[in-house]
């Protein structure tokens, strides 16, 4: 990072009085001089209906032409959030999140942009009406900004953030950051967390299919309210799919909440890895069908929602009997699910629901409560194995529950609906960083960091199956074809060691296996401190 944008970031740290304006005061004397941006007429707090589109922030009474220091504030693109703009000094800006569409009860995300800046000019910018009270603001999170010449996302350093509860905000917890611009020329982007857009999927997706592989399908599910795909991705060996051979499914889903946009960067990560060559993958595509829906909730995401879809609905609380014409996206993947629980050929191992957390740090799991004790003490060991492979990942905050408020979750509601054998999980991600084994400084999420989660939870199914044995300690440098490419003399064989390998989830015999790139080497089932039985299907138990 230029040193330049370093001291842009910092800038204002050094001078404590004027960042103590933002947090020290919660000052009841602003009233009366609030100026909201330009093209408004509505300064009461109930006004935050749209996003703010290419206004201009004035100071009372000023009537010519803005000129270069008068803001500019922008959220009217993809995934943008900023529905109003109070002016309260040239040094400091009250910024109003625009809620959930349909649903004023969700204010969390917000993504805008600033121009028309000057050289060196500081300000404070306080959010100021966020409805969530406890926050990993509290914890060190800072907002993240980047700029025209600069598009790497950085994090506004935490000494100059401030989180508190003011009065003059109907006792509204504000997050208040200070920041010092540096190029004239430059948009500045501020988000409250790495964006991951629709229009980003679908580029991404296509550029997979560009590639022609034999083991990736993608397909539409079906459209939303506003038309835009629901995507279905298929990843297994070709051979996986003729209709007379079994299938064991592992089924996931993300952005069911579109403000939760590390669980876009996880599923990445997760898909990333499973269309690549690398040994394991190739394994795991021999002997297992991954169905992902990487975007519940396309219009959610686009809109810039936090947590609700266009139509102002959780979808998350509506798996028990979700609408076609409310709850399309949410239909369609509920009947493809019970679709392949009732299907006699196919056996849905896994259903795992990823999401991003907004006051926990690390990756952790919810898992169900049941009162059978083999199948609670079953969904207890993907967990634990997990933990072998992702520092990231806790399992102290891995918890199992069946409360009445999450009733209408995909992990509750599928938990019950499903088949015995099938593993309901919600995988959560914090929105901020994570603490590992050899540090007690918490580490901030990146991008890749995400995406690392994703793959390592892909190689987490090596273990769990017990394929370890499949992968050559030391791959030969010769090429490595995907499993549809090769000669018909290695399919044969391969097959046939499939049918043995998956014949169930595990066995009651160990195994001396090595390790190979990260898999969790010699974690055996038998090593869990649980007791756990495999339950082989020759049919569906109902």
């Amino acid at each position: 990072m230029p040193s330049i944008w370093a001291t842009c970031l910092a800038a204002v740290g050094a001078d404590s009085r004027f960042l103590a304006s933002a947090g020290a005061r919660c000052r009841c004397q602003r009233k009366g001089r609030r100026m909201v941006a330009r093209g408004s007429d509505d300064c009461s707090e109930d006004a935050v209906v749209g996003n703010v589109n290419k206004f201009c922030v004035v100071p009372p009474g000023y009537n010519s032409q803005p000129r270069r220091g008068h803001l500019i504030f922008d959220a009217c693109f993809e995934s943008g959030n900023l529905g109003r703009v109070d002016y309260i000094t040239e040094f400091e800006y009250d910024l109003f999140i625009r809620p959930d569409t349909c649903n004023p009860r969700f204010r969390v995300w917000f993504n805008f942009t600033v121009e028309n800046v000057m050289v060196g000019q500081r300000v404070i910018f306080n959010i100021v009406n966020f409805s969530k009270t406890k926050s990993l603001y509290r914890e060190g999170m800072s907002p993240l900004v980047k700029s025209t010449s600069r598009p790497r996302w950085q994090r506004v350093p935490p000494k100059n953030v401030y989180y508190y509860r003011c009065p003059d905000h109907r006792k509204n917890y504000v997050m208040s950051f200070a920041f010092c611009f540096d190029r004239e020329d430059d948009v500045y982007q501020f988000a409250y967390c790495f964006p991951y857009t629709y229009t980003r999927l679908q580029s991404y997706l296509e550029a997979i299919e560009k590639k022609n592989l034999d083991y990736f399908n993608r397909e539409l599910l079906c459209l939303t309210v506003q038309q835009r795909r629901l995507d279905l991705l298929t990843i297994t060996a070709p051979e996986n799919l003729d209709p007379d051979e079994n299938q064991r499914v592992v089924f996931v889903t993300a952005r069911v909440h579109p403000g939760e946009t590390p669980a876009s960067f996880v599923c990445q990560g997760w898909i990333d890895f499973l269309v690549s060559q690398h040994p394991i993958a190739r394994v795991l595509r021999q002997h297992l069908v991954f169905k992902i829906v990487p975007m519940l909730n396309p219009d959610g995401v686009y809109l810039g929602n936090y947590r609700c879809s266009l139509m102002g609905f959780d979808l998350n609380r509506h798996w028990q009997d979700p609408s076609p014409w409310a709850h399309p996206t949410l239909q369609a993947t509920k009947q493809l699910l019970m679709d392949l629980n009732g299907d006699e050929k196919v056996d849905l191992d896994f259903y795992i629901d990823i999401h991003a957390h907004s006051t926990l740090m690390n990756g952790f799991m919810y898992g169900n409560v049941y009162d059978e004790e083999d199948r609670f003490e079953q969904q207890m060991v993907f967990p634990r194995l997990l933990g072998n492979n992702a520092e990231d990942f806790s399992l102290e905050q891995t918890s199992f529950n069946r409360d009445d408020e999450k009733a209408g979750t995909g992990r509750r509601f599928l938990g019950g609906a499903l088949d015995d054998n099938c593993s309901c999980y919600t995988l959560e991600v914090s929105f901020f960083s994570y603490l590992t084994n050899s540090s007690s400084v918490p580490v901030p999420y990146t991008e890749e960091a995400y995406m690392k989660l994703g793959r390592n939870v892909a190689r987490t199914f090596l273990d769990f199956y017990k394929l370890e044995h499949l992968i050559n300690p030391k791959p030969t440098a010769g090429p490595q074809y995907p499993r549809g490419q090769r000669n018909s003399s290695g399919r044969g064989k391969d097959r046939e060691r499939g049918r043995e390998s998956r014949g169930s989830r595990g066995t009651s015999s160990q195994q001396e296996v090595g390790s190979y790139a990260g898999s969790a080497s010699g974690s055996s089932l038998e090593a869990m401190p649980v007791h756990f039985k495999m339950h082989h299907r020759d049919g569906k138990k109902r």
